[in-house]
């Protein structure tokens, strides 16, 4: 069993779960306006599309929440396309990220680094903290948009930045400061 010791504070906790909010919308307003047929075109990429990355982002997520629950989760794959239609996918997203945003409000740093048994897809089990689980969950959203922007590139469409930091400087509102 693999035991990795990570501690996320409650602030932090907060401000990511916002950026991943804001990230994924950008990300989805770009991939909105792009010419039709393209977010499901095939590309030389482990998830095929555009909308197969999403997906998997959406999967992943999916997985960690019932991880943080400690529940089942039922899946079997990673590689899974539970929404064809980039718009039922960003109405789920955007729920999901809804639920994210109001579990970490929630938190304490207490429950934050408390360390939770769980298995990955493979039947490994490992253990993890909650504020752990999550910052995996904010770090993997924003390698795979990076795929996803990546394949802008073959429409020909310039991608949208996601950047934390120009989360952060584009939110002084919020007291986030980049």
């Amino acid at each position: 069993m693999i035991e990795i010791p990570v501690m996320l504070n409650t602030q932090s906790a907060r401000i990511l779960s916002r950026y991943r909010t804001w990230a994924d919308n950008v990300l989805f307003d770009a991939a909105e306006a792009l010419p039709p047929g393209e977010v499901g075109k095939t590309r030389q990429t482990l998830f095929k599309t555009i909308i197969g990355t999403l997906n998997h982002n959406y999967v992943v997520d999916l997985i960690w929440k019932a991880h943080l629950e400690r529940k089942e989760h039922g899946f079997k794959a990673r590689n899974v396309v539970m929404h064809a239609e980039l718009g039922d996918l960003r109405r789920a997203q955007q729920e999901l990220n809804a639920w994210f945003e109001q579990w970490a409000d929630a938190q304490t740093d207490a429950s934050l680094a408390e360390e939770l048994s769980f298995a990955f897809i493979s039947g490994e089990r490992s253990i993890m903290s909650r504020g752990a689980m999550f910052m995996h969950l904010v770090n993997h959203a924003s390698y795979h948009r990076g795929w996803a922007s990546e394949m802008f590139f073959e429409v020909p469409a310039k991608p949208p930045a996601t950047d934390l930091p120009v989360f952060l400087a584009s939110h002084p509102e919020r007291g986030f400061k980049a």
